[in-house]
């Protein structure tokens, strides 16, 4: 597999997590846009939506992070889609850029086969195996910092133990250490 991490390496990288409402997407956003702007230095912008239903509407959060000031907080063409239900990634799929980078949910989402740049992980599986479905949107956090490298691993955990409540706070770092591990596992293989 490709190291994808060096294509993101100093520009403005636009990051959108799709999926339905209690997935957590809002929360994967905002773990990544703390990440960049106050552990790693960067300039980041995240902005989310979703339904008017508090859980089961359509749901997602855009993450835009540059190592200059940013001129517009929404994601226009998303270098990076992280989607997790096989709607959001019919959604957004128009607005991955060509060339740009596809991570799904394998056991929710199923690609279309004329994607490019597709990469899977069994986060929803993943995340019961570890006794929480609640932790799914970390578990792909990770993957996806992983695959990118847009901020560092230390700053995500940091991220993680300034965000999320003390009592998950170890839980929601194994599910990131997890996701983090695959994607370097596959990027090695």
């Amino acid at each position: 597999m490709e190291d994808t991490s060096k294509k993101f390496a100093n520009s403005i990288i636009q990051i959108r997590f799709g999926g339905v409402g209690g997935q957590g997407m809002v929360l994967a956003g905002r773990l990544l846009g703390k990440a960049a702007a106050l552990f790693d230095g960067k300039e980041a912008v995240c902005t989310q939506t979703y339904g008017p239903e508090a859980r089961g509407g359509a749901s997602r959060a855009d993450v835009v992070i540059s190592d200059s000031p940013i001129d517009y907080p929404f994601v226009v063409e998303a270098d990076v889609l992280a989607v997790f239900f096989q709607e959001a990634y019919t959604k957004f799929r128009s607005r991955l850029k060509p060339g740009g980078t596809l991570i799904v949910d394998t056991g929710l989402v199923q690609p279309f086969d004329d994607d490019q740049e597709v990469y899977g992980i069994p986060a929803t599986k993943i995340a019961d195996d570890l006794g929480n479905r609640l932790i799914t949107n970390v578990v792909m956090l990770g993957y996806l910092v992983g695959k990118t490298g847009v901020v560092s691993r230390e700053s995500v955990e940091q991220s993680i133990r300034a965000t999320v409540k003390k009592h998950v706070i170890d839980l929601d770092l194994k599910a990131f250490d997890v996701g983090l591990s695959l994607a370097q596992k596959d990027a090695a293989s």
